[in-house]
């Protein structure tokens, strides 16, 4: 399994100076999660932007990413907003992966509770789920055709 972190709020930290959240171009977040697991599991970072800054060249970076690496199973840490695009260009290149989304609307830096639970979570789930792409967050997972978020609500929703 591989972890690729492309940024987002789940990485996002405060910086009292500037009085602002930014996305560090660091894997800290999901390096603090996985310090406290007993399994190995590659990680690798790319992009580090907030998903509403993401065009179509990262889109591309992202999938070359997937594209590439040796392992079957990615998981992909991706800010919430633009989520359902990157996943859509992914899932275009017809790869023999299992790759699942995720992600938070809380930065881990901030409360790091959804953030580890939505990233667990991804990591069970992709052990056990079929060949395509796939969105889990929030305690909702599947498909990612049948995951979205639901901006009014500020949550993720079956579709």
């Amino acid at each position: 399994m591989r972890i690729i972190n492309t940024g987002g709020t789940f990485n996002k930290r405060y910086d009292p100076i500037r009085g602002e959240l930014f996305v560090p171009k660091d894997n800290a977040a999901v390096e603090a999660i996985l310090g406290s697991l007993a399994v190995d599991i590659s990680l690798q970072g790319v992009i580090y932007k907030d998903s509403l800054e993401m065009d179509n060249h990262d889109r591309s970076l992202l999938a070359q990413t997937i594209m590439h690496a040796d392992e079957k199973t990615i998981i992909v840490i991706h800010g919430t907003d633009t989520m359902d695009l990157s996943a859509t260009y992914v899932d275009s290149l017809g790869l023999d992966k299992v790759v699942v989304f995720t992600g938070a609307m809380i930065p881990f830096g901030i409360d790091p509770i959804e953030a580890t639970a939505n990233m667990a979570m991804a990591m069970g789930y992709a052990q056990h789920a079929p060949v395509g792409v796939h969105i889990v967050i929030q305690g909702v997972m599947s498909s990612f055709k049948q995951v979205k978020k639901n901006k009014i609500a500020g949550k993720f929703e079956y579709v």
